[in-house]
């Protein structure tokens, strides 16, 4: 696991990366935020009232040398910003109804983001996944030709590095969605150094069972292969063909996969979220995230059981992501 997030320091660091921490007087982001200032890895930017987060940090002992602090109620800029959200938003906010709006430290944070002013946010550790996600759809929005973000997992045992998606948000993903899930995942493998080898999966290998469910596998890999035209992608596999080499010779002998994928497309939530829950919990797989992808900046959502180790880990990764 040190091996994954070395990979990223050293991508990372002297870059001058700002990152968001919009719940800027919760314990674990302080102690996190503080962590990754005092390493000079990035510029943490706790969003809040100064004197309660400075007061705060004290009562934990933790010094913000290197930190930013932004007060949505302080901010110089703000009636730049509410003229902004209102562009952005194109007739859905008023000038009026922008101003409470992004009194909400989710909201504001994520419009520093759009606005330059950072390069990423991290949040949820006292906000719900659809209080950080929302306002990341509203503002900063998905990368032309994704329509939909969704939510990965770094699987990681010992030297062993896997991808799987979409573990986190999209519970019935058609064709086209498998297809950019495929794609995006691809590009999140390559910032751990993963050489992605895509398997698209499904109960069937290679037209071995028919039913709609296959076939939708079948198109999303034709349509990924559109796409993009040089990964290494193939589908519709059985887990069992495209990880082990002896079963994917006897089922899929033409694939460019030959039992070596590294980067697994699950055809529904379901499927996903149960696939990295049972590596975690039988095969003792660390699991890192969810990673949300697709959007045009790095948002990510912490659990709100997460420690001050996950804060600093994922603020590690939305850096990452800024420098792919």
């Amino acid at each position: 696991m040190s091996d994954l997030f070395s990979v990223l320091k050293e991508k990372v660091t002297g870059k001058e990366i700002k990152i968001v921490l919009p719940e800027g007087t919760d314990e674990r982001i302080l102690e996190a935020a503080a962590r990754l200032a005092e390493e000079g890895i990035l510029t943490p930017v706790l969003i809040g009232n100064k004197q309660d987060i400075e007061k705060k940090a004290a009562e934990l002992n933790v010094k913000l040398d290197g930190a930013e602090i932004k007060d949505p109620n302080q901010f110089e800029g703000f009636e730049e910003m509410v003229q902004a959200f209102v562009e952005r938003r194109k007739g859905k906010a008023t000038e009026e109804q922008a101003r409470e709006i992004l009194k909400d430290e989710n909201y504001f944070g994520t419009m520093l983001v759009y606005s330059g002013q950072a390069h990423g946010l991290v949040s949820g550790a006292a906000h719900s996944t659809a209080d950080t996600v929302r306002p990341a759809l509203q503002i900063i929005k998905t990368k032309q030709g994704v329509k939909k973000t969704s939510g990965v997992f770094i699987m990681v045992r010992g030297d062993e590095k896997y991808v799987f998606a979409d573990c986190a948000i999209n519970i019935s993903p058609d064709a086209q969605d498998l297809a950019e899930i495929a794609v995006e995942s691809a590009n999140t493998a390559k910032m751990f150094d993963i050489d992605p080898r895509v398997a698209m999966l499904s109960f069937s290998t290679k037209g071995s069972a028919k039913s709609p469910e296959t076939e939708k596998v079948s198109e999303a890999v034709n349509v990924a292969k559109e796409l993009a035209p040089n990964l290494v992608l193939d589908g519709e596999f059985q887990f069992d063909a495209a990880f082990v080499p002896s079963v994917a010779e006897k089922k899929a002998p033409d694939s460019v996969i030959k039992g070596d994928a590294n980067v697994f497309v699950f055809p529904s939530l379901e499927a996903g979220n149960i696939g990295y829950k049972i590596a975690q919990r039988l095969g003792n797989f660390d699991a890192v995230g969810p990673i949300l992808q697709g959007l045009n900046m790095p948002v990510n959502d912490l659990s709100r059981g997460c420690s001050a180790d996950d804060v600093y880990k994922l603020a590690l990764i939305t850096a990452g992501q800024t420098v792919q």
